[in-house]
C-alpha cells in the first residue's frame, strides 16, 4: 500500500491539470479595428440678430433712479413695437438697483468715510431682430429712446435645423475619408462601420459687429458677414479579413 501512495498523488495532479486545462477559457483574438474623428462645417448669411442692450440712470433717491430707469425703457419698448419686434422676441435679462458711493478707498489724505451720494438703476433686456434690413434703424432708434448700455450683438439663423444636417452628413463623409487614407496606409482594406456617435455640435457662434458709435444722420452701420455651424462624429470600422473574407 504505500508503494501505490505515490502513484496515486500523481494521478490526482494530473487529473487536477486536465480539468483545468478543460475550464480555462479560450484566449480570443482581439477584433481589428480602425477609429477616426470627422467634423462638418457649413457656412451660412445669417438672417436674424439679438442684441443685448440696457438703460441705465442715476439719481439721488432710489426711487427716483427706478422710476427714471423704467421710463426709458418704456420708450424702448415703444420704439421696438414700432419696428414690428414682438413681446416674444423681447426678454428681460437684468434688472438691478445698486448704490453709489463716495470715497470708497480712504486715505491719511482723505479720511472721510464712504457714504452713499446717489443710486444707479440699470434695465437689460434681449431683442430678437429677424428683419436684418431695419438692424442698423433699430439700433439707432433705440439710442434715441434712452438706451446707454449695449453688452453685444449676435448674428444667427432662424432655422439651423438644415444646416445641422448638412454639417452632420460632412462630418460622416470626412470619417470616412480619414479611415479609408488610414486603412490604404496600412495597406488593409475598410470593413463595415461598428459604431458610430456624435461629439458635439456648434451653434452659431457670436460675432461682435457693431460699431457702438450712435449716428444722428443715419442708422448705426453694422455688418452681418457670415455664421458657423459645425458638427463632429466619432466612428469606429471594422477592417476587412484578406481576400474579402
Amino acid at each position: 500500500m504505500k508503494k501505490l501512495f505515490p502513484i496515486a498523488v500523481l494521478a490526482a495532479a494530473l487529473a487536477t491539470v486536465q480539468t483545468a486545462a478543460q475550464s480555462a477559457p479560450e484566449r480570443t483574438e482581439e477584433p481589428r479595428r480602425i477609429s477616426v474623428s470627422g467634423e462638418g462645417r457649413v457656412e451660412a448669411v445669417p438672417d436674424m440678430a439679438t442684441i443685448v442692450l440696457g438703460v441705465t440712470q442715476e439719481a439721488r433717491e432710489a426711487g427716483a433712479a427706478m422710476r427714471a430707469t423704467s421710463q426709458a425703457a418704456a420708450k424702448v419698448h415703444e420704439r421696438l413695437a414700432g419696428f414690428g419686434i414682438q413681446p416674444r422676441d423681447i426678454q428681460t435679462q437684468r434688472l438691478t438697483l445698486n448704490p453709489i458711493w463716495s470715497n470708497q478707498s480712504p486715505s491719511a489724505s482723505s479720511p472721510e468715510r464712504a457714504r452713499i451720494t446717489g443710486f444707479a438703476a440699470s434695465n437689460a433686456i434681449s431683442v430678437r431682430v429677424r428683419d436684418l434690413d431695419n438692424l442698423g434703424a433699430v439700433l439707432d432708434a433705440v439710442i434715441d429712446a434712452g438706451a446707454n448700455d449695449f453688452n453685444g450683438l449676435t448674428f444667427s439663423v432662424q432655422d439651423p435645423d438644415t444646416l445641422i444636417e448638412e454639417a452632420r452628413a460632412n462630418a460622416v463623409a470626412d470619417a470616412i475619408a480619414r479611415a479609408g487614407q488610414l486603412a490604404a496606409a496600412a495597406g488593409v482594406a475598410l470593413g463595415p462601420v461598428q459604431s458610430i456617435t456624435e461629439q458635439g455640435m456648434g451653434r452659431p457662434q457670436p460675432m461682435m459687429m457693431m460699431e457702438m458709435a450712435a449716428s444722428r444722420g443715419g442708422d448705426v452701420p453694422v455688418a452681418g458677414g457670415e455664421v458657423t455651424l459645425t458638427v463632429s462624429v466619432a466612428m469606429v470600422f471594422a477592417i476587412a479579413e484578406a481576400g474579402g473574407q
